[in-house]
């Protein structure tokens, strides 16, 4: 191997040690030549007189001496800008390093925050002990409790009596989750001597006591987050702890743990007072006196989940929000105590701009009078679940779609009185929503649905038990994907526009929707790609052995009814029920059939001259530009800038745009209608009715067709299900707030059997 070089430090000194060798050698000589001729003063001037010479061989001056730098010759030596001498090329490094030694630890720790793999840490941690002190903190800051095997390695390396590090003040985050089901109090002692731990998880390890809890507290008062969801041996004596030794707490889950008592948790708010999120779910046992002092004490509060909280009435309801400056999520699932005056009591002079969620699943006492006030208080509600909110009508959909481009999220599961008008007003104010849950309205037909279809941003919907919807609709939401889209054919020109196919929705959720085909869901199989979740439990063209394959599997707990028409399709599923039904043989006569349902797609001309129908028929609406596809930009907290196009409520009738039109050549099914291609595109079947024909803002593209009506247009997607709430949110834990899953749980079929 060839050696490294040397470098330019070295290279210097050597020549600098070497040109002070010469000249001490040329003194020598001159010396013994001054003494052979006895010429001692000439000798005495040569030496004092050296300095001013250009002579290579001149002494080195004392150290106390000035160089006369600017009087040295241009030389080799002197162009480097110092005085040629050992003294001052000197190099004081005893080595040259490599480069990752010299980065400062700043940079050191950065790099070894990016490393997820504990063994890669530990690797490094063990190459040199400056790299350990930067490693050692990042290893030890979250511990992988997730063996009996780690846990107990953890517990003996934080027992030692003189450990190298102070690993016990490294820990700032702890989990035992993983160990549920056998954590106990001595699995938890050992950890106590931990003093610095910020967030502690114990997540329904139910045979912890306040024996193992109480140390574990009292030994961190640092701690921010603790969550003890499902301890169910947990009392208030370790609510009392925690309260005088975490007065830093910002988020606390107590779910399930009933053996808390009112007083425990008012002396928690009183000495907690910067708790941020609040959880608790199915503690039936607190009353308002609990809630109240949450909201007189703990005024920065973004979330509490009251869920299952049945002796929660109207007052703590009406202090949160009155008395909360930030409060974002609020949860009242099932607390069916709460009315109407909860929310008719609120200041009628305050805005609260900050609330975005709000459940209210099986509040049976609200009426549409609390819909209308929360719209008037909350205007940028984003998620409204009113699921089995029995007694709410129209008029309360008339208000939530108030809320206009600001609501993404909305569950009208078991509202049995909404009927197509409130939907078609939603959808006609409200275009940016992504999950909409109408499971069991039995009064919505294909109307309703055809105007879902037009939501561009759609992603999940629901419509469990809503029996008279028929084939009509799942061709409208198959064609509701049909987007145009500038392409560039020529440099500069971009007045082509170009349609493509792109189905967006992810979750539909159709049992018990008795009138449906296996042509219309092939059909919406093939024009939604991106589906992961199909149910169609209680649907009789499905109920067939063939498709069980494909089917997920009942739960334990169904009765034989309930498992003889369960067929529910998820993931992978879904991919098969696609597959198989577009190569088995049987199923080709259903594929025939559509050809004729969708004209095909092509090449559309925008013609910015062209004038509306003669018949006055309306072209089909413009796709909303703010939402052509999943990678648009636009997250659920966005609240907009205005960009998308929102239909007009007091123009849906008709176009009052009269430039807009468009050229096609597109062969409509036959019998082909006569038509010219430098006239406005005609529908080839009769006119459209009054209700499916909306206005037209830029340009107009042609939609699909099926018997007459227009299949809309949509885009977008988010997973949903139907008939209640539970899951609703990103970041649920398993005691989330609501009545029946919403992430794909199979009791959201079954509702029709068992509702």
């Amino acid at each position: 191997m060839r050696p490294p070089a040397p470098s330019l430090d070295v290279i210097a000194a050597r020549n600098s040690a070497a040109a002070a060798a010469a000249a001490a050698a040329a003194a020598a000589d001159a010396v013994a030549a001054s003494n052979n001729s006895g010429s001692n003063m000439n000798a005495s001037e040569d030496s004092r007189d050296s300095r001013s010479s250009s002579s290579t061989n001149s002494p080195v001056p004392a150290d106390n001496e000035e160089s006369d730098f600017f009087h040295v010759a241009n030389d080799s030596q002197s162009s480097l800008g110092v005085v040629p001498n050992l003294q001052d090329m000197q190099v004081t490094d005893p080595e040259c390093l490599p480069t990752v030694a010299a980065l400062p630890s700043e940079i050191l720790i950065s790099i070894f925050s990016r490393i997820s793999s504990p063994n890669e840490l530990l690797n490094c941690m063990l190459t040199c002990k400056r790299w350990a002190r930067n490693v050692v903190e990042i290893l030890w800051h979250r511990p992988t409790c997730t063996s009996w095997q780690k846990h107990k390695s953890i517990c003996a390396t934080l027992g030692l009596e003189r450990p190298y590090f102070t690993y016990t003040e490294f820990v700032k985050r702890l989990n035992l989750a993983a160990l549920a089901d056998k954590v106990n109090d001595g699995s938890v002692m050992p950890l106590a001597v931990c003093t610095r731990v910020e967030r502690l998880t114990l997540t329904n390890c139910q045979n912890l006591t306040d024996s193992g809890l109480i140390p574990l507290v009292r030994s961190n008062p640092h701690l921010l987050a603790l969550d003890i969801s499902g301890d169910i041996n947990i009392t208030e004596n370790s609510i009392v702890a925690i309260a005088e030794n975490c007065h830093r707490l910002q988020g606390l889950n107590v779910s399930t743990c009933k053996q808390i008592s009112n007083e425990s948790m008012v002396q928690l708010a009183e000495n907690c007072k910067f708790i941020k999120r609040l959880k608790l779910n199915d503690c039936e046992q607190l009353n308002d006196s609990a809630i109240v002092a949450f909201a007189n004490n703990c005024p920065n509060i973004l979330e509490i989940d009251l869920h299952q909280c049945s002796n929660i009435g109207n007052e703590p309801v009406t202090a949160l929000l009155a008395k909360g400056q930030s409060l974002r999520e609020l949860r009242l699932a099932n607390c069916d105590l709460i009315d109407d005056g909860a929310f008719l009591s609120l200041p009628s002079n305050k805005i609260y701009e900050h609330l975005r969620i709000l459940d209210l699943t099986s509040c049976t006492r609200l009426t549409d009078r609390a819909v209308e006030r929360i719209i008037d208080v909350a205007p940028r509600l984003r998620n409204l679940v009113l699921a089995k909110c029995s007694n709410i009508t129209d008029s309360a959909v008339y208000a939530i779609a108030r809320l206009g481009k600001n609501l993404h999220y909305v569950h009208l599961g078991h509202c049995r009185h909404i009927t197509d008008d409130a939907v078609k007003r939603l959808v006609q104010c409200c275009n940016r929503i992504r999950y909409i849950d109408l499971g069991c309205c039995t009064h919505l037909t294909d109307d309703s649905v055809i105007q879902l279809a037009r939501l561009p941003k759609l992603k999940r919907i629901g419509l469990v038990k809503c029996s008279s919807i028929t084939d009509e609709s799942m061709y409208a939401l198959a064609g509701a994907n049909r987007h145009a889209q500038s392409r560039r054919n020529t440099p500069g020109n971009s007045s082509r526009r170009h349609e493509y196919h792109t189905g967006s929705l992810e979750r539909v959720h159709l049992s018990y929707c008795t009138n449906l085909t296996l042509p219309s869901i092939i059909k919406l199989l093939n024009c939604c790609p991106k589906l992961t979740h199909l149910s169609l439990t209680g649907v009789p063209a499905f109920l067939r052995d063939d498709l069980e394959t494909f089917c997920r599997e009942a739960p334990p707990d169904f009765t034989e009814h309930q498992r003889a028409v369960f067929c529910v399709f998820s993931g992978q599923g879904v991919m098969g029920l696609r597959n198989y039904l577009n190569t088995q043989p049987e199923f080709a006569e259903y594929h025939l059939q559509q050809s004729s349902l969708f004209a095909p797609r092509r090449a559309v001309q925008i013609n910015q001259d062209a004038a509306q129908g003669p018949h006055g028929t309306a072209p089909a609406p413009a796709p909303d530009m703010d939402g052509f596809d999943d990678v648009d930009g636009v997250e659920d907290d966005d609240m907009g800038d205005g960009s998308e196009i929102a239909l007009d409520p007091g123009n849906f009738g008709g176009n009052d745009n009269p430039t807009n039109g468009i050229n096609v050549s597109i062969p409509p099914p036959p019998p082909p209608p006569p038509h010219h291609l430098n006239m406005p595109f005609q529908l080839a079947h009769p006119v459209l009715p009054q209700h499916l024909v909306t206005p037209t803002i830029g340009a107009t593209f042609t939609p699909p067709i099926q018997d007459g009506h227009n299949a809309g247009s949509s885009t977008s997607s988010t997973p949903g299900p139907s008939t209640a709430g539970q899951g609703l949110f990103t970041d649920q834990q398993s005691s989330g707030p609501s009545t029946a899953p919403m992430q794909g749980h199979i009791n959201e079929e079954d509702e029709g059997g068992q509702s």
